[in-house]
């Protein structure tokens, strides 16, 4: 597989480049690539490529994940559905007659999706959910089952979602024949377009309620809390979103429902600092042992480790404990626990230590203050 290019190069912009600079090099570059003005061989790969790069760059949390990250770990943590989730492509042509959504749901197999939330060309599913998990570090090394409660639309249970009173019949929209949908056609500067919409008499269901159900109000949908429970995996990042597939929002037409994301946040943790697998933290150690070398005992997230600390270590110096760090989610092991090395110095001595410590400057040739040395400020 040939790597990435940078999304900065992909659209020629400068690392720093505001979204409007962005927006616009886009623009330019969709317009060239577009598959429907540009026949060219590769120009639908590359209309995909700067469409991608949009997509990241143009979303504030994207693209932060993206700088830190960079490509590798970034296509690990999110998949091509996740890269085009909530990218607003609409607003980039909303005023020059182009159907964008229809474009890149051909290229990208109908899973790409647009600033509402729904996928290109199916506007019959229900809206995704997003819900904010707090779990420990410990939770995220170890993996961790969660009940929690959502609340969402769902079917009436009176009249199972048709919205009529129990007894009646639903008649076919007189608009749009039961399709749900309506089309429309559109001259533009590209040509003649057809552009498919939600049917505006019955709201996309493709029927009429003469006679409203009374616990919907013939909406045929009703807000319920639903206990859900859900799988995090170990080796999880704050920040990463677990997709529980349809657990989102139901519709009346018929339509499957949506997705529930679940984004997880790790919370601050007392020993430890995290950055991607390893875990970070500072032990300190008395000068004698910095000097001669000891043994120490170290916390992990399994238990305590011991740590040899060599002789002459010194202050700031890191020891790696291979192993001890978060698992990775995506191969093998784990990663490290890298602990920086403190060293003490003592406020106040007892007269021996003084003594000891006076006999050790005379070793080394070093001028110190004494017992009998006058020290002002």
């Amino acid at each position: 597989m040939a790597q990435k290019r940078d999304y900065y190069e992909v659209l020629g912009v400068q690392k720093g480049a505001s979204k409007d600079q962005i927006k616009d090099a886009y623009r330019q570059l969709a317009l060239q690539y577009h598959p429907d003005r540009n026949k060219e061989a590769g120009a639908e790969e590359k209309f995909k490529e700067i469409s991608e790069a949009y997509a990241v760059l143009s979303d504030d949390q994207k693209r932060v994940q993206y700088d830190r990250l960079g490509h590798a770990s970034f296509d690990q943590r999110y998949s091509q559905e996740d890269i085009f989730r909530g990218a607003d492509f609409d607003s980039v042509f909303r005023n020059m007659g182009f159907d964008f959504s229809d474009i890149l749901g051909s290229i990208f197999g109908g899973s790409s999706f647009g600033g509402d939330g729904a996928r290109y060309g199916r506007s019959d599913r229900g809206e995704d959910i997003g819900y904010n998990l707090e779990i420990t570090l410990e939770e995220a090394a170890h993996g961790v089952e969660k009940e929690i409660e959502i609340p969402r639309t769902e079917k009436c249970a009176v009249c199972n979602g048709s919205g009529a009173k129990q007894g009646t019949q639903v008649a076919v929209c007189s608009r749009c024949h039961g399709a749900g949908k309506v089309q429309n056609m559109r001259q533009s500067g590209f040509g003649m377009f057809v552009q498919v919409t939600t049917c505006p008499q019955c709201k996309g269901r493709g029927k009429h309620v003469e006679f409203p159900c009374s616990s919907c109000n013939g909406s045929g949908l009703m807000r319920k809390k639903r206990k859900i429970t859900v799988k995090v995996p170990p080796g999880i990042d704050d920040g990463n979103q677990l997709r529980l597939r349809g657990e989102g929002e139901m519709v009346t037409s018929g339509g499957e429902p949506g997705d529930l994301y679940v984004i997880v946040h790790i919370a601050q943790h007392k020993l430890f600092v995290r950055d991607g697998d390893d875990l970070y933290r500072v032990e300190m150690i008395t000068f004698p042992q910095a000097v001669l070398g000891a043994e120490i005992s170290v916390p992990t997230l399994d238990g305590p480790a011991m740590v040899k600390i060599h002789p002459g270590t010194q202050h700031g110096e890191a020891v790696r404990v291979k192993g001890n760090g978060m698992p990775r989610m995506r191969g093998y092991g784990k990663g490290d626990l890298i602990v920086k090395i403190g060293i003490i110095i003592p406020e106040k001595l007892t007269s021996q230590q003084q003594t000891l410590i006076e006999q050790l400057a005379k070793e080394f040739n070093t001028n110190v203050f004494t017992k009998k040395s006058k020290f002002h400020l």
